[in-house]
């Protein structure tokens, strides 16, 4: 990766970044599609309900993961591309030591306390024995997962993202076949369905593992010296990335709460099955982030400021079109999409009336996204934290605690498509403030 080069071919170097980058995050969304298909087909809409009241769990995971190591890989980007490599380097083993000891410890807090927070999620009966049977599993699986998603933003950040997408590719089609084998020959029901992610996500680290051993021309493990200040500094470039999964973690126990209360585990069932499509597409629009912000993280280190602003305009051009096509495909096979998951006809009819609806929100949540992750590319963290707040939990939690007690399911639908709309405006703002040459977001 050199300056010459973005500057040339700007669309093609978005793409080129961004396109393993998407492949990946789809593929590992389509893992948890795929758990979500084998369970409602073969354990039934009670262990899609398990799963789904236990999320708060996973996105505490991605949220204190992805701070560390987007913040961390932000960092060594700019170093990357002010040609400090030893520096980089150290910044690159601090991220990971950081990485493994925190997400470890908190396996270790979680299995302490995981009878009290059953308590605290509310589940009982079927439920309560499909959370206990899966996250006592997932407690496992999910430092590793974390650990080799922050060696995959190194891996792209270098500039070879191909490779990390054929772990990814080998982790998705390895998790397909386990789950259907664990479920179909060894009826282990849910548990299955963990051990599965468990085994492919600990063979996909093994083979990172080897990259940085072997392949890796910039980042080597060694000796681990803890800056403060480059913690700090990680910290704080992450922060809107784990306040956006926070707020996730903390929205879906609203959503949880609120849907059990007003429509019941029809409705959690419901909602889990709408939320794989917009998992899915918020994977595309990831991917878009985390290809692009090396290149602006790069340029901005290399103080091209006409540049970075020219990628952050193609990227929300790109994520906008994505947006519409998407919204296109799912509307004309919602018919199908609602029977792809349970067999129940009444949470059948709620998918399929509720994903129209819902997926309004792809107009205006790529640009929303894009432009969060440019600002932490740049070290703008204020704006990136704003935006993630405003959409991930302040805006969305009014919303969950009113629209459903007056409109319904309907009401459950509307939330993310309000949401997104009045934060764009806030984005919009921030861009114009940021960007005296603007001309489009």
């Amino acid at each position: 990766m050199d300056l010459e080069s973005i500057r040339k071919n700007k669309e093609g170097m978005i793409l080129q970044f961004s396109i393993p980058a998407i492949i990946a995050m789809v593929l590992t969304s389509l893992i948890t599609v795929t758990d979500g298909f084998f369970t409602g087909n073969y354990v039934g809409k009670e262990g899609i309900a398990a799963i789904n009241i236990g999320l708060p769990i996973v996105y505490l995971y991605l949220g204190l993961g992805l701070m560390i190591s987007v913040g961390g890989s932000v960092i060594a980007g700019m170093m990357l591309g002010a040609s400090e490599k030893k520096k980089c380097n150290s910044v690159f083993n601090q991220t990971i030591a950081t990485t493994v000891i925190i997400s470890v410890l908190l396996s270790l807090i979680i299995w302490i306390l995981f009878e009290p927070m059953m308590k605290m999620f509310n589940v009982d009966g079927l439920v309560s024995e499909y959370f206990k049977d899966y996250y006592m599993i997932m407690l496992l699986e999910l430092p590793i997962m974390v650990i080799n998603n922050s060696f995959g933003m190194f891996i792209r950040g270098e500039g070879n993202p191909r490779f990390f997408m054929k772990i990814t590719i080998f982790n998705v089609l390895s998790n397909i076949i386990l789950d259907y084998s664990c479920i179909k020959f060894f009826d282990l029901g849910v548990k299955g369905i963990a051990l599965a992610s468990l085994i492919s996500t600990g063979i996909c680290f093994l083979w990172s593992i080897y990259y940085f051993v072997k392949k890796s021309t910039v980042y080597k493990f060694g000796k681990i010296s803890f800056d403060g200040e480059i913690l700090k500094r990680t910290i704080f470039n992450g922060s809107s990335e784990f306040i956006g999964e926070m707020s996730m973690s903390i929205t879906m126990y609203a959503y949880n709460i609120v849907i059990l209360k007003n429509i019941g585990v029809d409705g959690v069932s419901a909602f889990t099955i709408v939320g794989y499509a917009a998992y899915l597409f918020s994977m595309i629009l990831i991917g878009f982030g985390q290809g692009v912000s090396s290149l602006i993280s790069f340029t901005h280190g290399a103080e091209d400021k006409k540049t970075e602003r020219e990628l952050r305009k193609i990227t929300n051009m790109f994520v906008f079109v994505t947006g519409i096509a998407v919204i296109f495909v799912m509307f004309i096979t919602s018919g199908w999409y609602s029977t792809a998951f349970v067999k129940n006809q009444e949470v059948q009819n709620m998918v399929r009336s509720g994903v129209k609806i819902f997926i309004v929100s792809f107009l205006f949540s790529g640009i929303n996204t894009i432009s969060s992750f440019y600002f932490t590319s740049i070290g703008k963290a204020k704006e990136s934290v704003i935006i993630s707040s405003l959409r991930g939990l302040i805006i969305l939690i009014i919303l969950i605690f009113t629209l459903p007690k007056i409109l319904g399911m309907n009401g459950v639908w509307l939330v993310a498509p309000i949401t997104e709309f009045l934060t764009l405006l806030v984005t919009i703002y921030f861009i114009k403030k940021n960007d005296k040459t603007y001309s489009c977001i």
